[in-house]
């Protein structure tokens, strides 16, 4: 098994070291990550949203399982927010505990773990994981820039209610909810996708998990990170062994047994997914402190994952 576990992290290893080399090697200059970076969350990541959404038949899928599973994301989010205030850092730190590569880590991972039916579980929680996630994250982090900025700003007589507002406008008119909003919307029509538009956007979709990966590494070749080390270990560990712990005790109350459950159990203890770093180079915020989280995390996973995978999902099963 721990082979297994290795030949799944490695490939992602490698290709953040890729990015990582190619920064320091001086071939992408530093003031063109920012652009890079708009490529992503403007381009290929609403591609890959919309079509994963308009694709997806949801009455045949048991969200069961998968709402333990965001039962679990948040309360380590919730508490992630007590422990370090509503604001953009604490959003960042939170979705960084519980934001999980469930793609380029997680679908090798629990192939080799689980076969083929150990697939259906996970993309069942593909199919809404973003739409989860990163909708609920961008709403926290709208509301808590909202925050901060009538709380710098001079006008202090601000309201509630026009702070509210632009929160909530500028959480849906957003590069992350949009697409999935149309997604489902197209899903519901019962149509088929063209097969032009749908070729496309499946390979700008295929470029998403790769680019953000090297956008990691490409920062992390800029990025000094000795200064964030310690905290950026503990996100690590928060997000590879407290967050599926969570999820243990979520399934273990609540009665929830079986292989579905098992694949989530590992799908929690993933490293951190790439698309938190998107989240905080747009919102300025924590950026070489999740840009090592990530980092970190992939080799952190390399140890929590056995413990969770021979400790505690003998125990759900």
């Amino acid at each position: 098994m721990g082979l297994s576990i290795l030949g799944a992290l490695l490939p992602v290893m490698l290709v953040v070291g890729i990015g990582w080399a190619v920064a320091r090697r001086g071939w992408v200059q530093h003031s063109s990550v920012k652009d890079i970076s708009n490529l992503v969350f403007f381009v290929l990541l609403p591609a890959l949203l919309f079509r994963t959404m308009a694709n997806v038949s949801v009455s045949e899928l048991d969200f069961y399982p998968v709402g333990i599973y965001f039962l679990a994301a948040f309360i380590v989010f919730g508490g992630t927010i007590a422990v370090y205030g509503f604001n953009t850092v604490a959003a960042a730190r939170g979705l960084a505990h519980v934001f999980s590569n469930i793609v380029m880590v997680g679908v090798p991972m629990v192939s080799l773990f689980y076969g083929e039916q150990g697939l259906v579980p996970l993309f069942t929680l593909v199919t809404v994981h973003a739409l989860v996630l990163m909708s609920s994250a961008t709403i926290i982090f709208e509301l808590a820039a909202a925050r901060e900025h009538a709380r710098d700003s001079a006008d202090r007589a601000e309201s509630l209610v026009r702070t509210l507002w632009q929160a909530v406008r500028n959480s849906l008119v957003h590069p992350v909810p949009l697409p999935i909003i149309a997604g489902i919307l197209y899903a519901w029509s019962g149509h088929e996708l063209p097969g032009v538009v749908d070729k496309s956007l499946q390979m700008l979709g295929a470029a998403m998990g790769p680019m953000a990966l090297l956008l990691v590494g490409m920062t992390l070749g800029y990025a000094r990170i000795g200064r964030t080390w310690r905290d950026s270990l503990r996100t690590a560990l928060i997000k590879c062994l407290l967050q599926p712990f969570v999820f243990f005790c979520c399934a273990f109350v609540l009665g929830a047994r079986g292989q579905t459950i098992v694949v989530l159990l590992l799908c929690a203890a993933l490293p951190i997914g790439a698309n938190v770093l998107l989240f905080t180079m747009r919102y300025g915020v924590a950026q070489e402190e999740v840009i090592a989280s990530v980092a970190l995390s992939t080799i952190v996973a390399l140890v929590c994952i056995p413990i969770v995978t021979l400790v505690l999902a003998p125990l759900l099963l």
